[in-house]
């Protein structure tokens, strides 16, 4: 298959005929149009809705997930359940340099002075590297979770990025992943049952109150709100 070069007028049309037909059409759409090697799925392995839904879809689809190495040991659990459920290797990609060379380069504790700094090394760097050799990824990212996230695409260009961004799961609500997640017998990571809605590395994420904006939990005392990823 030669991929065809996406506008951005037909990416629109693309997600405009794909609202309401539920994730699973979002990916097929993704699967006929990319050749395996060419599109790749990023999980953050909070839960795994969207990595169940490929993998019924096409088992040896690419699956990958960033490691800063300041993640959960939940979080690295879950990647075992996963590979371990549904029988596939998922890809770790991580900076080039340690949290150890991190530290003797910027100074201790990064994360505390320059946040965006931290994740820039230990996030977007390593996700540029691994995106630079496909035409098309894949994201959990959902328009409930904020309001930078409130108008994304079903499809769209990732002009961050310089490939098409499909985001299978933007219009459902948390009702429905966790829906999905019951009925399908998902594995999730425990901290969500912890009082922490959004996950991301130990230091920079702390459990939710009832009734506060899921995100607060993240980048806690700062104006931060996105590691860079999807912005």
């Amino acid at each position: 298959m030669t991929s065809k070069v996406w506008t951005e007028e037909e990416l629109k049309g693309i997600s405009d005929s794909l609202e309401g037909k539920g994730p699973q059409a979002a990916l097929k759409w993704v699967i006929e149009n990319f050749d395996t090697n060419e599109f790749a799925l990023a999980s953050s392995f909070a839960e795994l809705t969207l990595l169940d839904m490929l993998v019924k879809l096409k088992p040896d689809a690419r699956i990958f997930y960033l490691d800063t190495g300041h993640l959960f040991k939940e979080t690295r659990e879950v990647v075992e359940k996963a590979e371990k459920k549904y029988g596939i290797k998922i890809e770790r990609h991580s900076s080039k340099l340690t949290p150890e060379e991190v530290a003797e380069k910027y100074g201790p504790e990064l994360w505390k002075r320059d946040p965006d700094e931290c994740c820039e090394i230990l996030k977007v760097q390593p996700l540029k590297e691994v995106l630079s050799g496909l035409k098309c990824w894949i994201t959990g990212l959902r328009r409930a979770e904020t309001k930078n996230r409130a108008n994304a695409p079903m499809v769209g260009w990732d002009a961050k990025f310089k490939l098409v961004k499909v985001n299978p799961l933007v219009n459902w609500s948390d009702k429905e992943v966790w829906d999905y997640i019951t009925a399908n017998n998902v594995p999730y990571n425990t901290l969500l049952d912890n009082g922490y809605p959004s996950i991301g590395c130990r230091e920079c994420t702390n459990p939710v109150a009832p009734g506060e904006d899921p995100r607060s939990g993240r980048w806690s005392g700062s104006r931060k709100t996105e590691c860079g990823l999807h912005k």
